[in-house]
């Protein structure tokens, strides 16, 4: 069976964590907490960078960093994990939703505006499989209304808009380094920012809202969402072959594209002008005239050795925010078809050409 990822673990891994085990500073302090909050940030154009134990508490102390009131929006797309709403709704928000773009998979900026209302506070945009949204008219009606941009990059890191990278476009930028994300640290998130208030405030989220002045004494509360410097020795590991990680990642884009582009049942990624994507999963969507719905093709790969996954489900078609009186009625289209249609490929960074050939010679077999 192809695996649809494997993380590439190194020695110089090991031997950062070898030396967490030999000194002891195995939890939430040490060095390579600070050096890969640090690095990561500079490698952002951020200022700030706060570690989180993954990328959905990096999203929810972002959210809580706005300070939601009752019926306050905040406006994302419906075709995301459910790790952008859930920081919303448990930050006492209301989340408003848009379509995904045909081409990118990601949102559709065009219908942003027309969702902003006077309870609007942030835009939530999100890099969908390592393209980046085209932000220049997300941070236009930012600055028009007064909102906040939190950027969901969990999906993008290396990604470039405009020569600018991905998770350094927003006010907030938040990522994950799960394991199969282009560096990892197993779990593992973090939160980036240029506004030093913003960043204490992060910090403060992140470990309990402890005062600075009396540790054990609270007027807010926060969370415990610390990494530890074990992790974050494996992401300062990972981090310092990045851009290795990319040009595998564009690799293994090319490889796919050479061998799939004249099959006429299936959408590839895109790449737009003002883009660098990074292909963080290789995703492919179904022509409306195959006769058979993603679930039915990754079941038919996997019968022929190629492990695949789904793509998101939009968030408009979630029951557990339906019971709670979301989105109700709520319809997009694009979303709704790539949800139904799409799904990625084995992406990993230890993919071999072989296995490229592997894939494509399945998807010919099962479309035949």
């Amino acid at each position: 069976m192809i695996p649809v990822n494997e993380p590439l673990i190194r020695e110089r891994e090991k031997e950062y964590v070898l030396e967490c085990l030999q000194t002891g500073w195995i939890s939430s302090a040490g060095k390579f907490i600070a050096e890969f909050e640090s690095r990561w940030a500079e490698y952002c154009g951020m200022e700030y960078g706060v570690a989180m134990c993954n990328g959905t508490a990096a999203l929810s102390a972002a959210v809580a960093c706005i300070d939601l009131k009752p019926g306050d929006e905040v406006i994302l797309p419906t075709f995301t994990i459910i790790s952008c709403a859930l920081a919303i709704v448990e930050n006492g928000g209301t989340p408003v939703l848009v379509d995904s773009d045909p081409k990118t998979w990601t949102m559709d900026v065009a219908q942003v505006a027309e969702k902003i209302t006077s309870r609007t506070r942030a835009i939530m945009p999100v890099h969908i499989y390592g393209h980046p949204v085209d932000m220049d008219p997300l941070i236009e009606l930012a600055q028009q209304h007064d909102l906040l941009i939190i950027e969901d990059a969990a999906e993008a890191h290396g990604a470039e808009y405009k020569g600018k990278k991905c998770g350094g476009l927003g006010d907030i930028s938040c990522f994950s380094f799960y394991a199969n994300k282009i560096i990892t640290t197993g779990e593992g998130g973090m939160a980036l920012t240029r506004d030093p208030d913003l960043a204490e405030r992060l910090r403060s989220e992140r470990n309990l809202a402890f005062r600075k002045d009396r540790r054990f004494f609270h007027t807010k509360l926060g969370h415990n969402y610390r990494l530890t410097n074990v992790q974050a020795a494996i992401g300062l590991a990972q981090l310092e072959r990045i851009e290795e990680h990319i040009a595998k990642k564009r690799w293994m884009a090319r490889a796919y594209t050479e061998r799939l582009q004249d099959i006429h049942q299936l959408q590839l990624p895109v790449e737009k002008s003002w883009a660098k994507n990074v292909y963080w999963m290789y995703g492919v969507v179904l022509a409306e005239d195959v006769p058979m719905d993603a679930d039915d093709f990754a079941l038919r790969l996997h019968a022929e050795g190629v492990d695949t996954r789904p793509f998101f489900l939009g968030m408009h078609e979630q029951p557990v925010f339906q019971e709670r009186g979301l989105f109700i009625g709520e319809r997009y289209p694009v979303a709704e078809f790539i949800s139904r249609r799409g799904l990625y490929l084995p992406s990993g960074l230890t993919l071999t050409d072989g296995q490229v050939d592997q894939v494509a010679e399945a998807i010919r077999i099962v479309l035949q």
